[in-house]
């Protein structure tokens, strides 16, 4: 085949290395991210989480805007200036000690932040195809876990070490981690020919039925993304009257299953050469997991941590098998001229599931502690039902991994 992209091993390594650094730098913050405000810029944390959600709102505009620059310049130049962006946010949150200055540099991360998985799934179609764009998904999922886990391990030595000084500390450190990643990002080569990019604004996205249902799917599986970390604390707490600290542990295995297994998960499932079934069935045990914790109310007191934990491992396994073939799946049903636009599209079914989840699942909490559960595995399953649906309806070549053998000849050799 003539111009098939290719990533060499040296492109991989540093694609990889940015993906770790950024990942290591993040996980700095994530953890702490309400106390590290608090204490670097002195507000309350009422009105930090008033400013963060009208900021994330904001940042979910950035989406389109980032769509039209990779579509216009590329993912990998668009990758390098996000990277910039986000390094220059980190760097100045020290200086927000008034809540007007925090609300702007707030705004300007939460647009980096919110734009970003986009440009980096574009940057993975741009560079590799077929088996290669399931197997680099995998593997960056499983890279970015690994270095969630070393970054809030180090945050917590140097916070411990530092004391409150630690928190601006961290924040530099997340900040020099972006702008390595940037220089890492420069070597990232690819022999693919350069792409004809066509004129093709939003509306030519919105009219794409596929894609749309596509997109919503996802919404009503990413859904269940945000369960772990929102919901599960609260229910146990609420529910069974634990500590919320048990959601600790329990989002340290989630972490580590999935930066250890998500690579070998991810090669067994490529084995199956459609991916909109392989993904559909780990929404599917999304689904099996939210019913089990729906139904844990009813199991004798003595096995809830076995089951807690067990759930949780369902959970995982749920995500290692979605992950990576939904998102293969929504880099290649997305045109090469326009697919910066189609994946800024297809990202604000993640980005609004993270902005609805935290009221849904209060508001059903407060009712019934089983109905949120059940309300994702309902969402889960028909998440997974219009992917199946949807198999005849997408490109070829975007539900499997290898090209369709459809003559008798190509059927034999197969054989």
């Amino acid at each position: 085949m003539l111009n098939k992209p290719g990533l060499s091993k040296r492109s991989e390594r540093a694609l990889i290395a940015g993906m770790l650094v950024d990942a290591i730098g993040s996980g700095m913050y994530v953890p702490f991210s309400l106390i590290f405000f608090q204490r670097v810029t002195g507000l309350s944390l009422a009105v930090i989480g008033a400013v963060l959600t009208v900021t994330g709102f904001l940042g979910m505009a950035a989406l389109p805007l980032a769509g039209a620059i990779v579509d216009r310049f590329g993912a990998q130049r668009t990758q390098q200036a996000v990277y910039l962006l986000r390094g220059l946010g980190f760097l100045a949150y020290p200086l927000g000690t008034s809540l007007g200055a925090f609300a702007a540099i707030a705004t300007v991360s939460a647009a980096g932040e919110r734009a970003f998985p986009a440009i980096q799934q574009a940057l993975i179609g741009e560079v590799a195809e077929g088996e290669q764009r399931d197997r680099l998904m995998a593997l960056t999922r499983s890279v970015r876990n690994g270095g969630l886990g070393a970054g809030g391990l180090l945050a917590a030595a140097v916070i411990a070490l530092a004391g409150d000084t630690g928190f601006v500390i961290a924040a530099w450190l997340n900040g020099a981690s972006f702008f390595l990643a940037a220089l890492l990002a420069v070597g990232i080569k690819t022999v693919k020919a350069p792409v004809v990019r066509e004129k093709a604004g939003y509306r030519a996205v919105l009219r794409d039925g596929p894609f749309a249902a596509l997109t919503v799917a996802n919404f009503l599986i990413a859904l269940g993304y945000a369960a772990l970390t929102m919901l599960l604390p609260a229910y146990v707490v609420s529910e069974f009257g634990l500590s919320a600290s048990v959601a600790g542990p329990l989002f340290a295995v989630n972490t580590a299953l999935c930066a250890f297994a998500g690579v070998p998960v991810g090669r067994f499932t490529r084995r199956y050469a459609r991916r909109t079934r392989v993904a559909a069935v780990g929404s599917l045990l999304f689904a099996g997991a939210f019913v089990g914790y729906a139904l844990l109310g009813s199991l004798p007191r003595q096995v809830l941590m076995v089951s807690l934990v067990l759930l949780l491992v369902l959970y995982t396994a749920g995500e290692l098998v979605h992950s990576p073939s939904a998102g293969a799946l929504s880099v290649s049903a997305a045109p090469e001229s326009a697919r910066g636009r189609y994946l800024a599209t297809y990202q604000l079914s993640w980005a609004l599931s993270s902005t609805v989840a935290p009221g849904l699942f209060t508001a059903l909490l407060a009712i019934d502690g089983r109905l949120p559960w059940l309300a994702l595995a309902v969402s889960s399953a028909a998440g997974a039902a219009i992917l199946i649906g949807l198999e005849r309806r997408l490109p070829a070549d975007a539900v499997y991994t290898r090209p369709v053998l459809s003559t008798p000849r190509e059927l034999a050799v197969a054989r």
